[in-house]
């Protein structure tokens, strides 16, 4: 899985823990509740699957319906299907008008365009999330998405500007703890570099970032915690340009290296 993949599955499985509620009684509640063993172990196929299956054999008046059309959405946005799990957002929205998961499901929407790309189709997504939603509990994370696709544009400033937002409206968020080079507050502080691994052992992490000095690369290691636990990514390069970030990428991916961009 991708460093970026890897970010929004924290998000993922927080929200999931927080907004899923369990069911019981029926049959229908018991397969839900299979299927949110299987999301939060990390098993989207079978999530997927057995999502489907309860599908076909559901009304469309089923209580909780709108449940599992979301645990679907994210477990097709986990297993990189993002045309579908667009689709399945969309079904939220234009379906469940009242639904309580009608906020995560836009920002899903949103994050569905972010991963293929379109990152002015994401944006606009993200707005209109803040608009119709300026409360929402993920405001923290519209703010932190919408900085990234402001870099991911080569507008630096306006990604700062998201950041300073993000740290005053939520200065212990988990976004900004979990990704020390944007955590700047000025356009001129922002810079772009290549992840080339991100480690649980920080041993891996070192013999990773000292074979590449040795082929002259500008390797360097950073520690990270996310809910008491320690991660160590290696990254190469601190630069102004993007093309330059995309240079050093086509390179290092050519030499058998697993890239992503930061921001």
């Amino acid at each position: 899985m991708s460093p970026g993949l890897k970010k929004i599955a924290v998000y993922l499985f927080l929200s999931l823990c927080c907004c899923l509620s369990l069911g019981a009684g029926t049959s229908y509640a018991m397969d839900l509740e299979k299927i949110k063993v299987s999301f939060l172990a990390g098993d989207y196929k079978t999530t997927i699957d057995e999502g489907e299956k309860v599908l076909s054999v559901t009304g469309e008046d089923t209580p909780g319906l709108d449940e599992l059309y979301y645990i679907l959405g994210l477990s097709y946005l986990k297993d990189g299907r993002y045309l579908r799990s667009s689709d399945i957002f969309e079904i939220i929205l234009k379906e469940f008008k009242e639904s309580k998961f009608s906020d995560e499901a836009k920002m899903g929407l949103g994050d569905s365009y972010f991963l293929r790309g379109d990152y002015a189709a994401a944006e606009g997504n993200y707005q209109q999330l803040l608009k119709e939603s300026p409360k929402t509990t993920v405001r923290p994370l519209v703010y932190y998405r919408l900085s990234q696709c402001a870099a991911k544009t080569g507008n630096t400033q306006s990604a700062a500007d998201y950041l300073n937002k993000l740290k005053l409206d939520a200065p212990l968020n988990l976004e900004i703890k979990s990704e020390p080079p944007t955590t700047t507050t000025s356009a001129d502080q922002i810079y772009y570099t290549v992840q080339v691994g991100n480690f649980s052992k920080i041993t891996n992490a070192e013999n990773l970032k000292n074979k590449l000095t040795q082929k002259d690369y500008p390797a360097y290691m950073e520690e990270l915690s996310v809910r008491g636990r320690k991660f160590y990514r290696v990254r190469v390069g601190k630069m102004r340009q993007r093309q330059e970030a995309l240079d050093l990428e086509k390179k290092l991916s050519q030499q058998g290296y697993p890239t992503k961009i930061f921001p």
